[in-house]
């Protein structure tokens, strides 16, 4: 169903005219008989606004399958043309106004608006709501754009076995003579349409209490026996608590519930007091330490959304980084230091940073506080610049001001503008008072600007290996960001010596210019390793001189993971892999920097991230001559470290899944057959229904295994991810018809979830299928612009994403030419275009980096 694509501009003719008062929302998810509605829910809304100018008009916004009745000041409204994306004109306006509408909304089975889930285990029935951007309208008639607050009372009729939760607690409930109950909650204090929220179904629910807040977490019933809430409240009790301490302003509710939900979109949303996440952090079998840093990140950076957007708004979406860029970094803060996660800073060197650099190098790269005219344009800024580089930039910040004057100018950004909305110029006043520093340049030079600098040193050496001149040199390149330019730099230059490599001198200063001379460095013996961004402060692609890079390579030794310190070797790796995306480090010797320094890397975060790198690497940076010779070293590699793994350890785990990706030859193929079929046995190899199916989605890509296999693991694992994992590996078969299965249920069955559809993408292709794959690439560019027309915003850009043809096979000049023939088309949205161009990009990319290591 078509959705109103609200524009800027009208919202803030909006704001102008109207003052929202307050929204009564009633909603029943029941048949009328006590059962659960199957298609559709009655919603019953009544909104109390003010208009600045008597007699003008407006429109309410709703998406409803059946308008029964709209009254506005008590007088019908003709409905009979409704259109959803139009919404409901309301006229003439009264100084003070009343709207009541009464519709019939339509479940959804794509993770927007109000979600309807079935359990293939025992057919519960679970609900849940997802509204950012612009889906409210989905739920109840509203007024939906982030700066027209409201308070927002909810009342919800559900099945008598129902949980119901939503932003606060209920104040009563209702047993209705047919088995139902009417729910009614506490009013909210004054919140965006975007963060309410409704979840009902009969979940599983466990209590606990901090600090005066009531702490509630949700899973399904089928999941209620690995949910693990002593670990999920521990990390929660200590959010609240570096938060409370550092922000200078409480939560600003009694309550806080999180709920994880099926088929979840996203990583999790920040429903004021009522936070819903992806339910796979509710772990089935084993998961590395990495993984439950991975969750704890999620629930601080929600956490810290309850200030940051929740309590303190964006205007409009054009100022979303306000929310996701501070999220990320606040929540990176506290998990440093209030958790017992400490390696936290590395893993954001290596997977914040590393998506950041990705996105900054993209044709489509934007300012970080970037432009949105409308929504649609909004929904594709959730990207690497709003939530990884704003993030790496304001760690930049708080080096530059201080973290203490960065700290004391968010508590007064909270305490003088809680409940309202801001734009970047209150922030950056309250930090400029703060900190007592002019940020105007600062503000128009990192974060009204695209681009990325990079950082390499540049120095002179006398006969004895001293420095006989030193300097930092900065460049901007303007090939994909136009509005790149020379940025000032806080950072550090480290000088490692000895065996292991440990830090012997730090020295740190504001490179501000194109070349900055380091005198205190002249006369100093050069190092074996010198790192130019040590403690990872600024945001930049950092390169290494030659005689470090040979330190790292060091055939003899450990190679980087001579290094003792985690996050001086993530800054290692980093540029490793920076330097083979840009063609100037071949892949072979990435592989092989890999190969020698993983071994003694103790952070087993680091350990996958260099894998999956590793491994992406060889399926599209390396030349695909040589590629097969990279697969067998990494897959020998993974299977000695495997078995010299401790039992159980999550080492074990992370090279169990290493030899899953990298497995081509027969001996590694038949050993990953013995782990399924019990005939190689690893001691503490845990094979829980997750990796199991990891295992026979290795063999089923190579035809190792078929349906029979498929059909015994659903058999064993018949829960709706044993289904997700069972429609991957179904599309993962070398088989023309597997291909062709999965590209109609991704592109044409418009009836298929969300999550089901990105589990058949996933299986799509393989590295080892490039004919099969093949004949798609001109099919996508076909396809491409009506599923975008077709279908809602996440479902769209899954499949555009997704299905871009980025294969093996596939990095060629044939798909440049077809995407370049495909953009040259005039009536291409923007949100499409955008991401087809990031798509040629990649290939575009690969191609210079396959050239590099054939040469």
């Amino acid at each position: 169903m078509a959705v109103p694509n609200l524009t800027r501009d009208d919202a803030g003719l909006r704001a102008e005219l109207l003052r929202v008062e307050s929204y009564d929302v009633v909603v029943d998810f029941t048949d009328g008989a006590g059962q659960p509605s199957e298609r559709t829910f009655r919603s019953t809304t009544t909104a109390e606004f003010s208009a600045a100018r008597v007699g003008d008009s407006t429109f309410l916004d709703l998406v409803a399958d059946t308008v029964r009745s709209v009254t506005l000041n008590g007088r019908p409204v003709d409905v009979s043309d409704y259109d959803p994306e139009r919404g409901i004109v309301l006229a003439p306006l009264a100084a003070h106004n009343t709207v009541v509408v009464d519709a019939d909304l339509p479940y959804m089975n794509t993770g927007e608006g109000m979600h309807r889930f079935v359990d293939p285990v025992d057919g519960e029935i679970y609900l849940y709501s997802q509204f950012e951007t612009a889906d409210a309208k989905r739920v109840y008639a509203c007024f939906d754009q982030p700066d027209l607050k409201a308070v927002f009372t909810f009342h919800a009729t559900v099945p008598g076995a129902w949980q119901v939760a939503s932003n606060t607690k209920p104040a009563s409930v209702d047993e209705l003579p047919n088995g139902s109950q009417a729910v009614h909650f506490a009013p909210t204090p004054r919140i965006s349409p975007y963060i309410t929220a409704l979840v009902a179904g009969p979940y599983h629910v466990v209590r606990d209490q901090h600090d005066g807040i009531d702490l509630g977490l949700y899973c399904r019933q089928s999941l209620a026996e690995y949910l693990d809430p002593d670990e999920i409240f521990t990390i929660t009790k200590q959010g609240f608590d570096w938060y409370h301490a550092n922000f200078g302003v409480r939560y600003f509710l009694d309550k806080y519930d999180q709920l994880f939900v099926p088929e979840f979109n996203a990583g999790a949303m920040e429903n004021a007091g009522c936070v819903t996440f992806r339910e796979d952090y509710v772990f089935r079998g084993k998961v590395t330490d990495a993984r439950r840093e991975r969750r704890a990140e999620t629930i601080l950076h929600e956490m810290a959304h309850m200030w940051f957007g929740d309590l303190v708004t964006m205007r409009w979406w054009d100022d979303l980084w306000l929310n996701e860029s501070f999220a990320t970094y606040a929540s990176a803060l506290c998990q440093s230091e209030a958790t017992r996660f400490s390696d936290t800073w590395t893993t954001f060197a290596t997977v914040e940073k590393a998506w950041g650099y990705r996105q900054d190098q993209q044709p489509t790269t934007h300012p970080i506080a970037t432009d949105a005219p409308d929504v649609q344009t909004a929904e594709v800024n959730f990207d690497g610049i709003t939530y990884a580089k704003g993030a790496s930039v304001l760690k930049q910040l708080a080096a530059y001001v201080g973290q203490e004057q960065f700290l004391a100018g968010l508590r007064e950004y909270f305490a003088e503008h809680a409940y309202g909305n801001t734009t970047l110029a209150d922030l950056l006043g309250a930090l400029e008072r703060s900190s007592g520093r002019d940020l105007g340049s600062w503000s128009k030079l990192w974060l009204e600007t695209a681009g990325i600098n990079t950082i390499r040193p540049d120095f002179e050496l006398d006969a004895e290996g001293r420095y006989t001149r030193f300097e930092l040199v900065q460049s901007a390149p303007d090939d994909v960001a136009s509005s790149n330019v020379v940025r000032p730099h806080r950072l550090a230059v480290g000088l490692y010596n000895g065996e292991q490599l440990v830090r012997t001198d730090r020295i740190e200063l504001d490179v501000v210019a194109e070349r900055t001379p380091v005198p205190a460095l002249v006369g100093v013996p050069a190092p074996a390793l010198l790192l130019a961004n040590d403690d990872d402060l600024t945001y930049c692609k950092l390169r290494l001189d030659e005689h470090s890079l040979q330190a790292l390579r060091d055939p003899d030794g450990d190679g980087i993971g001579r290094l003792p310190e985690s996050l001086p070797r993530a800054l290692c790796w980093s540029a490793a892999w920076d330097m083979t995306r840009d063609g100037e480090l071949a892949t072979r010797d990435f592989v092989a920097l890999v190969l020698a320094g993983v071994r003694a890397d103790s952070n087993v975060g680091l350990l996958q991230q260099l894998n999956r790198q590793a491994l992406r690497a060889l399926e599209i940076y390396a030349d695909p001559t040589w590629a097969p010779t990279g697969f067998h070293a990494m897959a020998e590699k993974a299977y000695a470290a495997l078995h010299a793994a401790a039992p159980g350890s999550d080492h074990q785990l992370a090279w169990t899944h290493a030899l899953l990706g990298s497995a081509r030859d027969d001996d590694h193929l038949n050993a990953i057959r013995g782990l399924l079929d019990g005939g190689h046995v690893i001691e503490g190899l845990a094979l829980d229904a997750d990796l199991r199916w990891a295992i026979l989605a290795s063999l089923i890509a190579q035809g190792r295994a078929g349906e029979p296999d498929i059909a015994g693991e659903l058999e064993r694992d018949p829960s709706a991810a044993g289904q997700r994992h069972a429609a991957t590996v179904r599309a993962l078969r070398p088989i023309a018809e597997a291909k062709a299965e999965a590209w109609q249920l991704a592109t044409e069955d418009d009836s298929l979830p969300n999550a089901m559809q990105e589990a058949v993408i996933a299986g799509f292709s393989h590295p080892t299928q490039g004919p099969l794959v093949a004949p798609y690439v001109p099919r996508y560019f076909e396809m491409a612009p009506e599923v975008w027309r077709r279908r809602s915003s996440e479902l769209a850009q899954n499949v555009v994403i997704g299905l871009f043809p980025t294969w093996t096979s596939t990095i060629t000049q044939d798909t440049l030419d077809a995407a370049d023939q495909f953009l040259a088309r005039g009536e291409l949205p923007a949100g499409l275009r955008r991401l087809v161009s990031e798509g040629r990009a990649d290939v575009a990319r690969a191609l210079r980096a396959r050239a590099t290591d054939a040469g």
